[in-house]
């Protein structure tokens, strides 16, 4: 799917206090299962850790589950593995003091036979939701949100394979199952797994810039910015080694994007043709070779306009975006900002 349409513009950062509070909301603090921890812990990860060497303010961050006692120590369960408890002092009445929550996921019986969430558990999505929260949902925390009323008339996305029970089960939703994430400015959704910490980090980047976020991707070892439209579905149909000649030539136009590049010149410089080299990195990143090229471009600006003084014709230049209007409309179009406000937003 095509990431050019305009977006919902981004959330304003809260100036003075820090990207400010985020609470992940627990369905079942008692057994929550392996396939849900992934998500679970990603928000942790990401929310929950301070990271004191690239920003003085983090997020104040919580756990809320249905009671704020101790909730059983982890335990094993019948197959198909694991499930794990979590001792929590926040109940879910501490979500609706939080600038954004999160569902990591819902119980599995809540997806596969439409079996209803707790009616308490929905309650304080609401009243999260109208006291101004951002929502967010990691894979099939969307069934949660779509329960709760909040994903009405919205866009909103779910692991593939979980997106047609919930079109079926929420009409009212307008479901896409080929992108990773889904950002409807306050309401948030994302597919499952690794897509829930792409969006995740697409917050960090809303919130504090694209060089933090950047510094973050790094030390999760996992790739900066994945944006939204990129296919879910991956076609892996192609051998590993058909794709040995992609790393170095995409490693090679990510210092080189101040050059004009086109999709002629990274396919002779792959040795590949062009339809070889547009089929294969479409079937390596879900997206296509401009694209592609533009995200970069767009992560290059961004990361200059934090980190330097150099007038936004320059950064134009050395980004490969050229002018200081293409530069603007790109911005306009991708980011629903103006450069001058990006930096204003995002300078230490």
């Amino acid at each position: 799917m095509n990431d050019d349409r305009p977006p919902t513009p981004a959330r304003p950062v809260k100036r003075g206090s820090g990207p400010g509070s985020v609470a992940v909301a627990v369905v079942d603090d008692a057994a929550i299962p392996t396939w849900d921890v992934y998500e679970l812990a990603i928000a942790c990860a990401v929310f929950g850790t301070p990271q004191p060497e690239l920003t003085d303010t983090w997020y104040d961050f919580r756990v809320c589950a249905e009671s704020p006692d101790p909730a059983p120590e982890a335990s094993v369960t019948e197959a198909p593995g694991f499930s794990f408890g979590i001792r929590t002092p926040y109940g879910w009445d501490a979500l609706a003091g939080a600038d954004t929550v999160i569902v990591a996921a819902v119980p599995q019986e809540c997806v596969d036979h439409d079996v209803d969430l707790p009616a308490p558990f929905l309650t304080a999505l609401r009243a999260a939701a109208d006291a101004g929260a951002r929502m967010v949902s990691l894979c099939t925390g969307a069934f949660a949100l779509a329960a709760a009323g909040i994903l009405d008339g919205r866009r909103a996305t779910a692991h593939w394979a979980h997106t047609e029970q919930l079109a079926r089960r929420h009409p009212e939703v307008t479901v896409d199952d080929s992108v990773l994430y889904v950002d409807d400015g306050s309401v948030l959704t994302s597919a499952g797994m690794t897509a829930g910490l792409d969006l995740c980090l697409h917050i960090v980047r809303t919130d504090l810039g694209a060089h933090i976020a950047n510094q973050l991707a790094r030390r999760l070892v996992v790739q900066a910015h994945r944006p939204g439209g990129q296919a879910q579905f991956v076609d892996l149909s192609v051998p590993a080694g058909d794709d040995e000649g992609l790393a170095p030539v995409l490693h090679w136009a990510g210092r080189h994007l101040d050059r004009p590049l086109t999709v002629d010149d990274l396919a002779r410089r792959a040795r590949m043709s062009p339809r070889t080299f547009f089929r294969r990195l479409q079937a390596a990143t879900g997206t296509t070779p401009l694209q592609w090229l533009l995200n970069q471009r767009l992560a290059r600006a961004q990361s200059l306009l934090e980190t330097t003084d150099l007038p936004i014709e320059q950064i134009g230049e050395h980004s490969g975006l050229g002018t200081a209007a293409n530069l603007r409309h790109h911005f306009a179009a991708r980011l629903g900002t103006s450069p001058a406000d990006y930096r204003r937003a995002f300078r230490p």
